[in-house]
């Protein structure tokens, strides 16, 4: 088992031990998303880089577990391979943007 998948069993596992499944449709999860990545950028509003991530910085991890959580619920729940579908967007994004030779 990848480490991923064994990441995304936990989260279920979780999940379902408090029976929360029923409430993590896709369309709630992919909001749920969203609002966490909005949470994230709020550590970052109005200050620059390397001081939001000193004065942030346990935030910002919990927010970004917040937004990994939901994704891979979401993942899960559409039996997606994180694998896969990473790969397929770094190909399409390699066509779409060509490293130049300048």
């Amino acid at each position: 088992m990848s480490d991923i998948q064994s990441l995304i069993n936990t989260v279920n596992e979780f999940r379902d031990e408090r029976n929360w499944r029923q409430y993590h449709n896709p369309k709630d999860l992919a909001i749920s998303i969203s609002i966490e990545a909005a949470e994230l950028l709020e550590d970052f509003q109005w200050i620059n880089s390397e001081k939001a991530i000193n004065e942030n910085k346990k935030n910002i991890r919990e927010e970004i577990a917040d937004v990994l959580i939901y994704s891979l619920m979401l993942v899960s729940d559409l039996e997606l391979d994180v694998k896969d579908i990473v790969e397929e967007k770094i190909l399409k994004n390699g066509k779409k943007y060509p490293v130049s030779n300048n």
